[in-house]
């Protein structure tokens, strides 16, 4: 029998989404979502009981007690799973990380000349963490010696990652305690495939503590070595406006989606499309100019340093070329669907790869270098010109919203305390008083399994109301733009009455967008500065905070998970557990690291219960800490409606209001 297809609203809240959708029902325009609907997902590769890492099996260990014909046991064979998977997810971030490292190299050595420092004071940051002198030394010459102290981070032959030192010392003396201090980042991935492989590392819970090693590489090393260095290169992010959603694609003009993660790229081609000489090209194909856009990281990396509107989030690459309205799409790594060139060949859209890492069969490859970084760009902008004729009919949905995004750790100190003043003072001060019950940083994916963006959409709503401050990455950030959760009138709408009072007050939205999926080291290094700020407990462990993927589909999101929990943080991810057959990985995930390392993960697909047990956990810490109970009767009324009540009382009720019984 075949499998019943969802209907559009079935598939997706977004109404952008859902308008596409039906168009490409009507059309038969596959997608991932309809591939979803007529694919099933292996019961027992989901429930992480099958081990295919040699030639003996794949073995399907289904019954009580059976094992592998290597005699691994159901809880072994888990662990690797897991294991490769926070591997994979750890390369992935680690290997982007790395790649803006010899950016920054070839910058300062003058082989990529379209490139420079646009934040010197980061650079000096980076190079204090890095143990660079830094002196008064020229910028180029100081961006040399941190370009190649950030690469000897990935492969050092002593000593542990640098950016250790980063996180509070409660929570270093934890890992050295445990032994899982990273040594360099791509050694433990090695070392996270060696111990997987057949006949080497057999005892499940040997295998988990690696992989938080693994994690702890990708988080506070890669990842975090990756958003410094966009931030060296490409200025550290501040507020803009701009808007999301599909809308934003113009039907009279050359349109170009940048996809993937790379800002190396995205931000030579916005630099392109912005030439006069390109907009007069564009014109000369009968177009009235060049709208850029992007989808996934990429785009969240070009909306919080350059302003482009977010075209939308992981499951809505496909929809985009269904709008016909797009001219090209330039992809580089990582969350790219392989679908989009099949689909774009029903219309004119050129779909443009861009990495030595990554082709797709049937696309045009543009390889990027750095060292010709603009010249390349410009190349790809006039082959979107180029099909601008070729367009057919278009439709753009009809739904766009402004966001405010931008929100770097440093600029949250700025928004908070001033440029001689900055601090994170006043949010723990708001967490300890109870105006701000917690916080979450809801992060990640889509998933075509689940309905796009209903998980995310749920959970921060419900948040909101309960006066927990969101902190967002990735599409799970896209998803709450497109619900206009990123501007600070939403909190007047949409938060309660004490996260109200506090955005309204510091003037910012009740969801911060603090970038792409790399930039979760962001929300680490908040959590480190909460902790070391006092007041709090004196580690990440102590704060009143949960992480979560509640759409979760990609192995980096597993590795985010781990270097999360294993840094103290309590971590859900929805939709579904890749162990959830094994009892054993389980309790040891979730049990077991809370134990060694005061963070858990689990997993649950009822956002109800994403709610219930987030709140429960806040409340537990909040209690752990002696703070007041959660009372939002206490808040309600911000200091500007206080003040017009009173302007509007008559005089003598005035005096007694300001001076009570002792004006008598």
């Amino acid at each position: 029998m075949a499998k019943k297809l969802r209907t559009p609203e079935e598939a997706s809240c977004d109404p952008a989404s859902i308008t596409l959708l039906e168009l490409a029902s009507e059309n038969d325009y596959e997608t991932a979502f309809s591939r979803a609907d007529s694919t099933a997902a292996c019961p027992i590769g989901a429930d992480g009981m099958c081990c295919k890492i040699c030639a003996m099996g794949p073995c399907r260990l289904v019954k009580k007690g059976q094992t592998g014909v290597c005699g691994a046991t159901l809880e072994t064979v888990g662990a690797r799973n897991f294991g490769r998977m926070v591997a994979a997810g750890a390369a992935g971030h680690s290997d982007h990380g790395r790649d803006l490292a010899y950016t920054l190299l070839a910058a300062a050595e003058g082989h990529a000349p379209d490139y420079q420092v646009r934040d010197p004071a980061k650079l000096r940051e980076m190079a204090r963490y890095l143990d660079v002198e830094v002196d008064e030394r020229p910028v180029d010459e100081l961006a040399r010696d941190v370009a190649l102290a950030a690469i000897g981070e990935f492969g050092k032959a002593q000593g542990e990652i640098l950016y250790l030192k980063r996180a509070p010392k409660k929570r270093q003396e934890i890992w050295k305690k445990l032994g899982i201090e990273p040594r360099n980042i791509d050694r433990e991935i090695v070392e996270m495939m060696h111990r997987t492989h057949i006949g080497n590392d057999q005892d499940a819970e040997h295998i988990l503590d690696h992989a938080m090693r693994c994690a702890l590489g990708d988080g506070w090393g890669g990842s975090m070595l990756a958003t410094d260095l966009s931030d060296v290169l490409f200025g550290t992010p501040g507020p803009v406006l701009s808007e999301a959603n599909l809308g934003v694609l113009q039907a009279d003009e050359v349109n170009i989606i940048i996809h993937g993660h790379e800002p190396t790229l995205s931000e030579m081609i916005i630099a392109a499309a912005t030439d006069p000489e390109m907009i007069e090209y564009a014109k000369s194909k009968g177009a009235k100019g060049i709208t850029m856009s992007g989808i996934c990281c990429t785009a969240n990396e070009a909306l919080m340093r350059q302003g482009v509107p977010l075209a939308g989030n992981f499951l809505q690459q496909e929809l985009a070329i269904i709008t016909g309205a797009v001219d090209a799409m330039v992809v580089d790594i990582q969350c790219i669907m392989q679908g989009i060139v099949k689909l774009a060949d029903q219309f004119h859209t050129e779909i443009i790869t861009t990495s030595r890492k990554a082709k797709i069969t049937g696309a045009t490859h543009i390889e990027f270098d750095e060292h010709r970084a603009l010249e390349i760009a410009k190349d790809i902008v006039r082959l979107a010109c180029d099909r601008f004729p070729e367009r057919g009919d278009t439709h753009i949905p009809d739904e766009t919203a402004e966001l405010i995004p931008g929100f770097s750790h440093e600029y949250i100190n700025y928004a908070l305390g001033g440029t001689y003043r900055g601090s994170l003072r006043p949010l723990n001060d708001a967490i300890m008083s109870g105006r701000i019950r917690g916080v979450v940083a809801n992060i990640g994916c889509n998933n075509p399994r689940v309905r796009h963006d209903e998980m995310h959409r749920y959970v921060v709503t419900e948040f909101l109301k309960n006066d927990v401050l969101v902190v967002e990455t990735g599409c799970g950030a896209i998803a709450s733009a497109k619900q206009g959760y990123l501007t600070p009138e939403a909190a007047l709408e949409f938060a309660g009455p004490g996260l109200r009072e506090v955005c309204e007050t510091v003037g910012m939205p009740p969801v911060l967008h603090l970038g792409s999926c790399v930039d979760n080291s962001r929300i680490l290094t908040v959590l480190a500065q909460m902790a070391t700020e006092g007041g709090l407990g004196d580690d990440i462990s102590d704060i009143p905070a949960v992480g979560m993927a509640p759409e979760w589909m990609s192995e980096k999101a597993i590795s985010i998970a781990t270097y999360c929990v294993a840094s103290g943080a309590y971590v859900i991810m929805g939709h579904s557990s890749p162990v959830s057959g094994i009892e054993g990985v389980t309790q040891l995930i979730t049990d077991r690291w809370e134990e060694k390392v005061g963070g858990r993960l689990e997993f649950t697909n009822e956002p109800e219960e994403v709610v219930r047990r987030s709140l429960a956990h806040i409340d537990k810490k909040r209690a752990a800490l002696g703070l007041p109970e959660y009372d939002p009767d206490k808040w309600g009324k911000s200091g500007d409606w206080r003040i017009q009540e009173f302007i509007e009382l008559p005089f003598a009720e005035k005096i007694e209001a300001a001076y009570g019984n002792s004006a008598k």
